[in-house]
């Protein structure tokens, strides 16, 4: 797949851009200043598959717990600020990697201008976002109502702002909850600037709504090789947010590892509990590192055919099922020890 070379940024001990491959990225939903809770979430999501995590700095305290925060972590540490310019510069005092800003947030230039110093005195990436929701009157004014091209001006005009100021250490995050406006306004941004993209369908919504959403959104947007670092924003427990994107990376063919658990859509020749085994085979394999592919089939008429092009595979029958490598049959059990089979067969892999 073409990617979009965009320039190379530095976050922490990770690289994007230029080529790198895509991060995934989350945020915390606990209150920074509670630092016990809010490494423990940041450890929760790494095991997950977390890049790179965002902790939103609201109060001069959150700012200065990332300090603690930082030093219990093993991944770059990224600090939210929306207003207030003396939290951007704390939070870069105390170890943030990155900073997120809206410089139109933060007001007077002066005040830009403080931010972008202590920045470049610590060579931190900005990471410069803009959401429809909060688009400028005037812009909304321009193009008759929140437009793709309206989102793409605001960035270029932030985007101006710090480059005015002599700095260019940048990723440009544009967000819509409007997916389709999203997408056409990465297009058009990707079109105009080389600086890497931080992508995601904004206030997507629940574990539904939101991943449905996410992937249609960061699929066709991914497919047009643009984007750098990702966000599926989700209504939930962050680690959903890990899982999905991870899915969606591997799904597009631009992230390799773990195993892909495929599965039937049931139907009346199904004779075991397909659902809770499908659910229990994805908990299983969950921690095992192989880069391979199973099949959890629903019955054993069709399910050695259709679980030809996975390494490994399962399906039940009536009590009883069997296992199933590269389309043949390889062994067969009573329907309580196929998953205890399966099991044993992913442990020794390749003995």
């Amino acid at each position: 797949m073409y990617r979009n070379k965009t320039k190379t940024i530095q976050i922490g001990d990770c690289v994007i851009g230029g080529g790198n491959p895509i991060l995934v990225q989350s945020m915390t939903n606990t209150k920074t200043e509670d630092v016990k809770a809010t490494v423990e979430q940041i450890r929760k999501l790494t095991i997950a598959g977390c890049d790179i995590i965002r902790c939103a700095v609201p109060t001069i305290e959150a700012a200065f717990a990332l300090k603690q925060i930082k030093e219990q972590i093993a991944i770059p540490l990224v600090a939210d600020i929306h207003f207030d310019y003396k939290l951007a510069i704390a939070a870069m005092e105390n170890g943030a990697d990155k900073i997120r800003i809206n410089p139109g947030n933060i007001g007077k230039i002066e005040r830009v201008k403080a931010v972008v110093e202590a920045a470049q005195e610590r060579n931190i990436p900005i990471r410069v976002g803009v959401n429809s929701g909060s688009l400028e009157k005037h812009l909304v004014e321009k193009y008759h109502g929140v437009t793709a091209e309206g989102i793409v001006e605001s960035a270029l005009d932030k985007v101006k702002i710090i480059e005015d100021l002599g700095y260019d250490n940048l990723v440009v995050s544009i967000k819509s909850s409007d997916v389709l406006m999203c997408v056409d306004a990465h297009k058009l941004i990707a079109q105009k600037i080389n600086y890497p993209l931080h992508v995601g369908i904004t206030e997507a919504g629940t574990l539904l709504s939101g991943n449905i959403k996410s992937a249609v959104g960061l699929g066709i947007i991914l497919n047009e090789g643009i984007g750098d670092t990702i966000r599926v924003s989700l209504t939930g427990d962050p680690v959903e947010e890990i899982k999905s994107a991870k899915l969606i990376l591997k799904t597009l063919g631009l992230r390799k590892g773990g195993i892909e658990v495929v599965s039937c859509p049931t139907c009346g020749r199904t004779m075991i509990d397909l659902i809770g085994l499908a659910n229990q085979v994805e908990a299983l394999v969950a921690d095992i590192p192989l880069d391979i592919k199973v099949a959890v089939m629903g019955c054993v008429v069709n399910g050695p055919g259709e679980a030809k092009e996975a390494d490994i595979g399962i399906a039940g029958g009536n009590g009883e099922g069997i296992l199933i490598k590269k389309g043949k049959v390889i062994k067969k059990v009573p329907e309580d020890q196929l998953l205890n089979a399966l099991r044993e067969e992913l442990l020794h892999w390749g003995e």
